[in-house]
């Protein structure tokens, strides 16, 4: 079976408090971007499981990969029977676009289509949502306004047409290194009630708080910015904890020929 796990963008991001588990409390606005992964596995009728990636290299930690966790996690409800996993990479990894978690959730939905599992969508969700905080998003895989640690998701009504940019740089930005930088605030403007206004307004309303601390340290952050500004975007911020970047265009756009080096959708 083949999947093609999607990325996401966060529109805005509010960082609100610190939590008792040494997380934080945010508020943002999960929106699923057409830049994706490929994911397929076959039976492989033999006693162990066999995962191999290619595409863009995944930093090891010496764990599982997420997409082997989430087969872990589905086996302690289903007898799954050993498979060969192939991932192929297109989604960068510390860019704030979320495909570590993508991958892990299109697994579990495509372990329960193809071996007919049975599952209901609160146990996808609850089994995702164990493997990372916006892992379960991509479940459902729409627009959507999430709170708490970015696990607590409610549908937003925005448009599924938005003509999007999308640029990484040479740099990766590790979210617990992000974490460290921000000071939780109580945040200026309603993000949820912000983001249902024109997107000609989000420029004086919507922010991503890792900005204000991470662009005085990594200049080359703001530049990218800025550089959207000056293509022509209608708004333009970092994903998440970043280094992605995305611009949001009325049209077509001519990008910064700096930009175009570094377009990956």
């Amino acid at each position: 079976m083949i999947v093609f796990p999607n990325a996401k963008i966060n529109i805005g991001l509010d960082i609100t408090a610190r939590r008792p588990d040494g997380f934080h409390n945010i508020e943002t606005v999960f929106y699923p971007v057409q830049l994706c992964d490929c994911l397929e596995f076959v039976e492989n009728h033999q006693d162990v499981d066999r995962f191999e990636t290619s595409g863009i290299a995944i930093p090891s930690d010496g764990k599982p990969n997420l997409v082997q966790k989430a087969l872990t996690k589905v086996r302690e409800k289903y007898d799954v029977p050993p498979i060969d996993i192939h991932l192929l990479k297109h989604i960068p990894s510390g860019a704030g676009l979320g495909g570590g978690s993508a991958d892990a959730a299109f697994m579990i939905k495509a372990l329960d289509e193809y071996f007919k599992l049975g599952m209901n969508n609160d146990l996808k969700l609850s089994m995702a949502a164990t493997l990372g905080s916006d892992c379960a998003f991509f479940i459902k895989n729409t627009p959507s306004f999430a709170t708490g640690r970015g696990e607590v998701f409610d549908e937003i009504a925005l448009k599924s047409d938005l003509n999007i940019v999308l640029v990484k740089p040479d740099v990766s930005i590790s979210t617990p290194y992000a974490y460290s930088r921000v000071k939780p605030q109580t945040p200026q403007h309603s993000l949820r009630e912000s983001v249902l206004k024109p997107v000609s307004q989000w420029r004086q309303l919507v922010k991503n708080d890792f900005e204000k601390f991470l662009f005085p340290e990594i200049p080359q952050l703001a530049t990218i910015k800025q550089l959207l500004y000056d293509s022509g975007a209608v708004y333009a911020s970092m994903t998440g904890s970043g280094s992605a970047f995305f611009g949001i265009f009325d049209q077509e756009p001519v990008l910064h020929p700096e930009l175009e080096k570094i377009r990956i959708l």
